[in-house]
């Protein structure tokens, strides 16, 4: 491989867990994790017996801001540095992945 490295946004809300991490492409093809931050919601589905795709949904706008600013700060980048942003189209719960698809469009046009 003679590519430039590839530094991406990685999004997942397709369901109960909101998570971001920073990943790069090396030239030789050497994938490396420079940040990984998951946050759960057990607590906020365990009285209903499993996942209610609303609390779901609200919950990765709450949690999916700072999971984010956290892993770039994890991986010591600036948005700027991003060579692309990517989020889980699907399978999974609409809210959630309509709310991880937009965060990566916007951080994709704003950067």
């Amino acid at each position: 491989m003679n590519r430039a490295p590839l530094t991406l946004l990685g999004i997942e809300t397709s369901c109960d867990e909101t998570a971001a991490a920073v990943v790069r492409l090396h030239r030789d093809g050497r994938g490396e994790i420079l940040a990984n931050v998951v946050r759960a919601q057990l607590d906020l589905h365990a009285a209903y017996g499993g996942v209610v795709p609303e609390i779901a949904a609200r919950a990765h706008v709450d949690l999916l801001d700072p999971a984010i600013k956290q892993a770039m700060a994890e991986a010591s980048l600036d948005f700027n540095d991003l060579d692309g942003a990517a989020a889980a189209a699907g399978p999974g719960l609409i809210g959630g992945v309509i709310v991880g698809l937009t965060t990566a469009k916007a951080i994709a046009l704003g950067s």
